[in-house]
């Protein structure tokens, strides 16, 4: 199972207002590791960015002049998140920027190259009702070490949330991913059971008479249509 965890930095809040992507950054999880692979660059955005996107992530039009142009990594981007899953914090913004950017080199939506993709910030809304659900919060929530976050940074910011990303889907259904991939399922026996002795349990007379009792009930209230009762009789 592959998945990408990416974060983008912009010059505003809305690309509809012209606004561009000015560093792009995506980190590669296998089967629930991180494998080091990663793509990064900081880009040529041929605008200057709004103040308030300054104060977030530092990257001055300066900084940024020698730096290549969305439409020269487009091609190695889509390259790399092919055919995988996206995680990404708050998706519909970075996603909207990067349509914008695809579409401006003539190349399709982003869907249209990966599996799917999944937005953390509903994720964790849904697992954290009310309370404050941005990266710092959740890296807190989840003793998770983001004090090197002084500014935001595309590269460092997806690497946090991969690690959020995995705390917050913990569970049961990720412990069998990881069984699935310590044994995997090739038709190779991973299991002798032959000496195993299967134990039996019989029921006592108590659960006996509560399961009949249990058995009329369900009886009268469907009209003797009781699977279980009929096939006793």
């Amino acid at each position: 199972m592959r998945q990408i965890v990416l974060d983008t930095e912009t010059t505003g809040l809305e690309y509809k207002l012209g606004h561009r992507i000015v560093e792009i950054a995506a980190v590669e999880l296998c089967n629930r590791q991180l494998t080091g692979n990663h793509f990064h660059h900081y880009l040529n955005p041929e605008r200057e960015s709004d103040e308030g996107a300054l104060q977030v992530h530092g990257l001055t039009r300066t900084f940024l002049e020698d730096k290549p142009k969305f439409r020269e990594i487009s091609r190695d981007f889509l390259d790399f998140v092919y055919d995988a899953e996206l995680i990404i914090h708050n998706a519909p913004f970075d996603v909207g920027f990067l349509n914008h950017e695809l579409g401006l080199v003539k190349l399709l939506t982003l869907d249209t190259y990966c599996l799917q993709i999944t937005d953390t910030l509903k994720l964790a809304k849904d697992l954290h009702p009310g309370k404050r659900n941005n990266l710092d919060a959740l890296c807190d929530r989840y003793k998770i070490d983001n004090s090197k976050r002084t500014l935001h940074g595309a590269l460092l910011d997806a690497e946090l949330l991969a690690e959020v990303y995995l705390a917050m889907t913990r569970g049961q259904e990720s412990l069998l991913m990881d069984l699935d991939v310590i044994n995997p399922v090739d038709g190779s026996t991973v299991c002798d059971i032959k000496d195993l002795t299967l134990r039996v349990l019989p029921a006592t007379a108590a659960e006996l008479e509560q399961h009949t009792r249990q058995l009329e009930c369900i009886s009268k209230e469907s009209n003797n249509q009781c699977i279980w009762k009929n096939l006793n009789d």
